[in-house]
């Protein structure tokens, strides 16, 4: 049977014909699209030079690691960790260097939080003393690092962390201790199992200054604190005593790193401990300097936000590369029109439906722009599932890894409401005639005040005012939550969906994106008249599509007349039309490869059933296997002694 099935070969057209296909009909510049997306850095020239030395090692062999349990995950996790590490010493690796590497390996490395959030907490925390000891032995890897700051009951609320840093005047040094539960550390990343060492944020308490040293001190709490403490033994790997440290077990993605609790039982570190670069103590006279700036003790967790925004891009191309290839090669479903033809690609659905609607519109009958709405909405869920659900697709552990990403390192509720915070400040400036004010937020104000008229954006025909119109949108809103707590003084929790739609995710970042967007688009003049078109078309789909979403925003604020709202879904899909041809190559332009997409669907050369059917019939490991089905003998696996009550020793 094995050669019978060697020979099978898709049916025709095949998927790297159709691939083939797809670039021929594009007359973008994949290589031209690539240089500019990465201008100012070299990494094309990176991953170019460093690919070759990553897929040669045979430890990062992608195949068979859909199949491994959690526990022979982390193991492989490690031991591939380690090899980067010698990698990094072999051929002089920079950071950046290493940092893609990982990248590729594409494992959330048990040295991850070591490398990010561990050393520039040093960096950014410790006084040049601390530094000079500390930073030569991260750098070396002889201490591991992580950074401890989530507890079991509080997460984004930094204030309210409850593990105590009791200082004693007598012995000059601090008492670590988790007075309930809740105070115990929880999720922090390569705590669990790897590091040795870690950042550990504490409430800082220390004695009422004044008091007879002879009476019990009464301690005073002086918010949270950083404080570099080691964890376990650096030759048996142990937790020290008064340290209670583990993995906290499985979790939904993530499977490669150990996400810890920890414990402290009265674990006493000495004075040195304290990062003093902002916050002082004198531990002769027990005089305590705080810092001038007391957020100052949040910029590693700032470091790491922009960190996860700046992956998150990665994340996103990889899930649009294996969709659009996968969709162009996946054909379902004949033209009703043209039931002798050939089948449709999935990504041409919407492009049909746009054509056929569009001889309807230009006959009087509108009826199609609804259906050409849903449509376009419902495809993706129509497109991807099926195969899209399967562990060869690239999106599973791709899905459940970057899911958490709205909640890590600060949930996206509480991020909302610092957010907020800012805003309703720069507002109120506004509302003052301050200086520094915003131009929308100025022209909100007067217009709202009886001082002026907001007329529509031409949001149809210029991409200036269709930013001008997000930048509407978002004061408009924002205003609006001004006059809800400043001036009718409405309690802060009773504004909370309000802040989370108006001011973060749909608002405020969108604007800034959609800004960004416009403005880079004017400093690629040297791209091909075909690649700023499509670009452009691109621009004013990512515009478009929101504005539809949220229309009812942009109605309110007069951004825009309801008339090009109800234009919208026709030029919606009329974009879509003008960007299909060029789909694969602009996937293309991000330059992604095989090795890190791993998937069969997205595969560059278009072979996505060969691909399918070689991980399940040559590389799944349960095939390998055959299985004793009858109920009446207690054997599981044929020609194996071990039955049932094995499989029930290792529950």
């Amino acid at each position: 049977m094995s050669s019978f099935v060697d020979k099978l070969k898709p049916s025709e057209p095949s998927g790297s014909a159709i691939i083939a296909r797809e670039r021929a009909q594009s007359d973008v510049s994949v290589d031209a699209l690539s240089q500019t997306l990465f201008a100012g850095d070299d990494f094309l020239e990176r991953q170019a030079r460093i690919l070759p030395i990553i897929t040669a090692e045979p430890l990062f062999d992608k195949k068979q690691q859909a199949n491994l349990s959690r526990p022979d995950l982390f193991k492989l996790a490690l031991a591939r960790a380690k090899v980067l590490r010698r990698l990094v010493d072999q051929h002089s690796w920079d950071i950046t260097d290493y940092k893609l590497a990982e990248t590729l390996v594409d494992d959330v490395s048990p040295y991850f939080l070591h490398m990010h959030m561990f050393v520039t907490a040093i960096r950014e925390q410790a006084s040049d003393e601390q530094q000079a000891h500390f930073l030569p032995l991260i750098t070396a890897f002889k201490i591991i690092g992580a950074y401890a700051q989530t507890e079991l009951g509080h997460v984004s609320n930094v204030q309210g962390i409850e593990l105590q840093a009791r200082w004693d005047p007598s012995t000059k040094e601090f008492t670590l201790h988790s007075p309930t539960l809740t105070a115990c550390k929880w999720w922090n990343g390569s705590l669990g199992r790897t590091a040795n060492y870690a950042i550990v944020v504490a409430q800082l308490f220390l004695p009422k200054m004044g008091m007879n040293t002879k009476d019990k001190p009464e301690y005073v709490s002086h918010g949270p604190h950083l404080f570099v403490v080691q964890v376990r033994d650096l030759k048996t790997h142990q937790p020290l005593d008064g340290v209670v440290i583990g993995d906290i077990g499985p979790k939904f993605g993530y499977d490669t790193i150990d996400n810890a609790y920890m414990l402290f039982d009265n674990f006493r570190i000495p004075h040195s401990a304290l990062l003093c670069r902002y916050a002082k103590l004198d531990p002769n006279t027990g005089i305590y300097s705080k810092p001038a700036v007391p957020a100052v003790v949040y910029g590693t967790m700032t470091y790491v936000r922009s960190l996860i925004v700046h992956q998150s891009r990665l994340g996103l191309a990889r899930a649009v590369t294996i969709a659009v290839r996968y969709t162009s090669i996946r054909q379902q479903f004949k033209d009703r029109d043209n039931i002798n033809g050939v089948e449709q690609a999935v990504l041409d659905y919407p492009t049909g439906v746009y054509k056929d609607a569009r001889k309807e519109i230009e006959n009087g009958n509108f009826s199609p722009l609804a259906s050409m709405h849903s449509m376009s909405s419902g495809l993706k869920s129509f497109s991807l599932g099926g195969h899209g659900y399967g562990g060869a697709s690239g999106f599973t552990r791709l899905y459940s890894d970057y899911l958490s990403r709205v909640t890590v390192e600060g949930d996206n509720w509480m991020i909302t409401q610092q957010v907020a915070s800012y805003l309703i400040k720069r507002m109120g400036e506004a509302a003052a005639q301050g200086p520094g004010a915003d131009a929308s937020q100025l022209e909100i104000v007067n217009a709202l005040n009886g001082g002026g008229h907001l007329q529509n954006f031409d949001i149809l025909y210029s991409d200036v005012q269709i930013v001008d119109a997000f930048r509407r949108r978002a004061s408009f809103l924002v205003y609006g939550v001004y006059v809800d707590r400043i001036v009718e003084k409405k309690p802060w929790t009773s504004l909370m969906i309000q802040l989370n739609k108006g001011l973060s995710n749909t608002a405020q970042s969108i604007a800034f994106v959609v800004e960004f967007f416009q403005e880079s688009l004017s400093s690629h003049g040297h791209l091909s008249t075909t690649t700023q078109t499509v670009l452009r078309s691109l621009f004013r789909l990512f515009a478009y599509y929101h504005m539809e979403s949220e229309g009812n925003d942009f109605i309110q604020s007069r951004a825009i007349s309801q008339s090009q709202l109800d234009a919208l879904p026709g030029r919606i899909q009329k974009l879509m039309a003008q960007i299909r041809p060029h789909a694969v190559k602009l996937v293309d332009s991000w330059m992604i490869p095989d090795y890190l997409l791993d998937s069969a669907l997205g595969r560059y050369d278009g072979q996505v059933y060969e691909d399918l059917f070689k991980r399940a019939h040559r590389l799944n490991p349960l095939n390998k296997i055959t299985f004793n089905p009858n109920y009446w003998e207690d054997e599981i696996v044929k020609g194996s002694k071990d039955g049932w009550s094995s499989i029930l020793a290792k529950l």
